[in-house]
């Protein structure tokens, strides 16, 4: 098992609820997250940065 630090642009979306299941899957793209956080807004862009740390199975 390895561990990664990831950023993601997420688009914004209506309510926290759809955003946060958004984020979760794409954040399921690259691994398993462990734990994940919203650390900027672009509302211009309406893009939100996420940080996330996600474990993936390496092939052995």
């Amino acid at each position: 098992m390895t561990t990664h630090f990831i950023t993601a642009e997420i688009d914004l979306q209506e309510t926290p609820t759809e955003l946060q299941q958004v984020i979760e899957a794409e954040l399921q793209k690259q691994g398993e997250p462990l734990r994940w956080a919203i650390t900027a807004v672009d509302t211009d862009k309406e893009k939100a940065t996420v940080e996330a740390v996600v474990t993936t199975v390496s092939a052995e």
